[in-house]
Parts: C-alpha cells; sequence; structure tokens
C-alpha cells in the first residue's frame, strides 16, 4: 500500500523542470522540482550525461519528501545550450518520463531483443586481451555493433553488442551461446585467473551502460587491488594529475556524513560519483559541485537508506576506496585515438590486431557503429603504462589509413596538475553558513 502511495503522489506531481538562459553569463541554469524518491538525483544527473552536456556547478537539496536541485550545465565546446529541440528534448525527458528512462541507444539488457545480443565480460587485464576477445568473435561470426570496454586495477570489464555476421540479428541459439561463453571464458582466464574471469548475458530490465560497468567492477571488488596505493595516498597527496582525494568525516551535529571530493575534471564525473552512491545504498540529503578550471569539487552530505551516517572506521574506508575508484575507472589515460571508417566484418579485430602488434595497450575504449560506418575511440599507452611514442602511431595510421584513424589527445601521463590543496569542507561547512537554508528561499519555480 506504501508503494502504491508513493506512486500516487509522484503521479499527481510530476516533476518540474525549468531551462534558463538568462540566469547565469556563461552557463545554462536547469532546475529540478519533484518528489523525492531513492535514486532520483542519479536519473537526473543520468539524463545530462545522456545528453554529452557538462555540469560545471549543482546545488543539491532532498532533506524531506522534495527533491530541488539546480545545474550549471554548457555543452562540450564550451557554451550554453541554445538549441531549442535540444532544451525541448531535456525538458520532455524529465518531465514526462517518472522514471527517466535511459535513451536505448546507451542501455543493456534489452531482454529480448531482434537487434543484438548483449553479453558482458570481466577478467584480469593483460596487454592485447581485447584483440584476443575480437579475434574469438569473429572466428565465432559475431559482428560487434557496440562495446564500452573499461580497465582499472588490473581488472578489465566490457558491455558488448554482438549480432550474427550473416543475418544481423541477435544470436539466440542457446547451443551457440554457449560455445561463445565457453570460448571467451577461455580467452579471458588466461593461465592466471581461473575463478573470476566470466562472461554473462545482460540481465532483464534496461540499465544504463555505464552504470552496468560499474556495477560489474564493483561487485567484481576492483576497488579492494589498491594496497600499495592506499599506503601511499598520504605522501602523494599533491600529485592530482592521477589521484583523486575524497575525504569522509561525520557532521555530528547535522547526523550525517560528509564526503568531500577533489579530482581532475571530466565529463560524466558527477554521474560517476552519484551512481556509486546509489547503488552502494547511500542517500544524498545535500550537495554542492563547483568545477574550478581543469579542478573539480563535491561535498555531499549523505546518510544510508535506512536513514543513519556512517557509523565505523571500515565502513569509512570502504567508501572513499569505492568513489576512487569510480572516478579512475573513467580517467582517460594515454593517447586517445579515434577511427572513422566503413564497417565490416571482422573490422575490430583487423584494427586491435594492429594495436597488438605493435605493443599498445587499449585502456578504455568506446566501439560503436551507425548507418554502416564504425566510429571508434581507443585510450591507449604502451605495454609499461608510458605514453606511446608518437613514430609508433605514425606507423600504425599508415596501416589502418592515416584519414581513418586520427589523433584527438596526447596526455601525459606523469604530467601533474599546478595546484595542491588540502581537501575538507569545501564550500565553509554549509550548514554553519546557512548556506543551503537562503539557496532555498532565494529560487524561484515560477
Amino acid at each position: 500500500m506504501d508503494d502504491e502511495y508513493a506512486k500516487l503522489i509522484r503521479r499527481m506531481n510530476p516533476p518540474r523542470v525549468v531551462i534558463d538562459n538568462n540566469a547565469c553569463e556563461d552557463a545554462t541554469v536547469i532546475q529540478v522540482d519533484s518528489v523525492n524518491k531513492h535514486g532520483i538525483l542519479l536519473d537526473v544527473v543520468q539524463v545530462l550525461s545522456d545528453m554529452n552536456l557538462v555540469i560545471t556547478k549543482a546545488y543539491i537539496s532532498s532533506d524531506g519528501l522534495w527533491f530541488m536541485d539546480v545545474f550549471y550545465v554548457i555543452d562540450r565546446n564550451g557554451d550554453k545550450i541554445r538549441d531549442t529541440e535540444i532544451i525541448d528534448y531535456i525538458q520532455r525527458r524529465l518531465e514526462n518520463n517518472p522514471g527517466f528512462a535511459p535513451s536505448m541507444r546507451e542501455s543493456v539488457g534489452v531482454v529480448p531483443s531482434e537487434e543484438h545480443t548483449s553479453i558482458e565480460l570481466t577478467g584480469i587485464d593483460r596487454p592485447g586481451l581485447l584483440s584476443e576477445v575480437c579475434a574469438v568473435l569473429t572466428d565465432l561470426h559475431c559482428n560487434v555493433v557496440n562495446a564500452e570496454i573499461w580497465t582499472h586495477n588490473n581488472r578489465a570489464a566490457a558491455v558488448v553488442h554482438v549480432t550474427d555476421d550473416s543475418t544481423r540479428c541477435a544470436i539466440n541459439n542457446p547451443s551457440r551461446l554457449s560455445t561463445i561463453r565457453d570460448l571467451l571464458c577461455n580467452v579471458l582466464r588466461g593461465s592466471s585467473d581461473l575463478k573470476t574471469a566470466r562472461m554473462t548475458l545482460s540481465p532483464p530490465g534496461v540499465t544504463n551502460w555505464d552504470r552496468r560497468l560499474h556495477q560489474i567492477m564493483f561487485a567484481d571488488r576492483d576497488y579492494e587491488k589498491r594496497v600499495e596505493r592506499a599506503g601511499q595516498r598520504g605522501s602523494r597527496e599533491g600529485d592530482t594529475s592521477m589521484f583523486p582525494h575524497v575525504s569522509v568525516i561525520d557532521c555530528i551535529e547535522k547526523d550525517y556524513t560528509v564526503v568531500t571530493m577533489r579530482a581532475k575534471d571530466r565529463p560524466k564525473l558527477l554521474f560517476d560519483i552519484v551512481c556509486t552512491l546509489t547503488d552502494m545504498e547511500y542517500v544524498v540529503y545535500h550537495g554542492v559541485v563547483q568545477t574550478i578550471r581543469t579542478e573539480a569539487y563535491q561535498e555531499f552530505y549523505i546518510r544510508h537508506v535506512d536513514g543513519f551516517p556512517i557509523s565505523s572506521e571500515a565502513e569509512r574506508e570502504r567508501l572513499i576506496q569505492c568513489l576512487e575508484a569510480a572516478i579512475e575507472r573513467r580517467a582517460s589515460e594515454g593517447m586517445e585515438l579515434e577511427l572513422s571508417t566503413k564497417d565490416r566484418v571482422g573490422l575490430l579485430s583487423d584494427i586491435t590486431r594492429i594495436f597488438r602488434e605493435n605493443s599498445l595497450c587499449i585502456k578504455r575504449a568506446e566501439i560503436s557503429t551507425e548507418n554502416g560506418k564504425a566510429k571508434d575511440t581507443f585510450y591507449v599507452t604502451d605495454v609499461t603504462g608510458n605514453p606511446v611514442d608518437p613514430k609508433i602511431i605514425d606507423s600504425i595510421r599508415r596501416q589502418i589509413g592515416d584519414a581513418a584513424l586520427q589523433v584527438k589527445h596526447n596526455l601525459n601521463l606523469s604530467q601533474k596538475a599546478s595546484r595542491s590543496t588540502t581537501i575538507g569542507f569545501l564550500f565553509g561547512n554549509l550548514f554553519k553558513a546557512g548556506s543551503f537554508h537562503n539557496f532555498k528561499l532565494n529560487r524561484s519555480y515560477s
């Protein structure tokens, strides 16, 4: 009965969204006002992330029965959102769909699907792993339509959409799926990963790709494999280029746990943080997000879903590790290469084989095909994790085609940020200053 009553309240009070291009000089302001429910912050941030919008600043308040958030967003070019069709789409998506369901283009686990078979892969990362996986799929007459691959702490995870290379439809034959599973698991295990490597079909339901990858790596406990680095956290605080900084402390007078975070800014950073907090069953009651030049600062007042703050040092340390892992999983490493060419069966296998033969290690990849054209992005280093020699890239481009493979960015992994600060209450203890109180009183939703 409580669930039905909650649904009735949400239907009677649909989300209200105001999108304003005049309130701020350099960003579009999106205000969301809605009945509160667990996970609603993630739903809203996911919509904005799916639209490839960059959140430069945010004020979050969901204490009680109501959810009231303000987001300052720009596009990837740093401009306001002025396209009326995009603005209308954001408004409809946030207001008309109470579940803020993700777009099908960025979802996994749609079962059944006549278009593709969605599979999930987990195993120990090693140079050439993606090449071996792609070679097996090609030999099994599977065509990779879309895929996203993450690596972190020597673990690898992927969500892959495949079709039969002759029919271009989903593969549903149980015997064939069993063969695919067995051969891929053999590749993922290698010679050392005898227990944890696995291949599964995506679970039923609609789940955002990025969120599913976070869930896969979280279940694989990749956040725990950081003994050496965790011991170095205190001595290397100044190196903001590689290490995010997360602090979890008590706010006793308000009965909250306060999470503060500082990291190099990048797209979807807020999504990754909120996704992890939500999946770990924490509720964000208040928060502030701020981007200053190339650094992102976030502060959240949280409790567990049972209404209690964090009560043990072990839970506090586990949350720090999980949030650091969430930030690092998508962090771009090395050189960004973009492939754009006509799609064909076995293309991905050939490309990754060339990378492997030239001793490139793929740290992350985004694979997509549309209208017969492949558009793939790879983040690569050499096998030791260092920047790639430009001469090797020139050689690879000659093999693949200079026009097909472009160097987008070349990130120096050893580059350090110019500033180093100590993390704490980033915005001056919001409750004592009364800034949230004033913020809520001064807001207008007219």
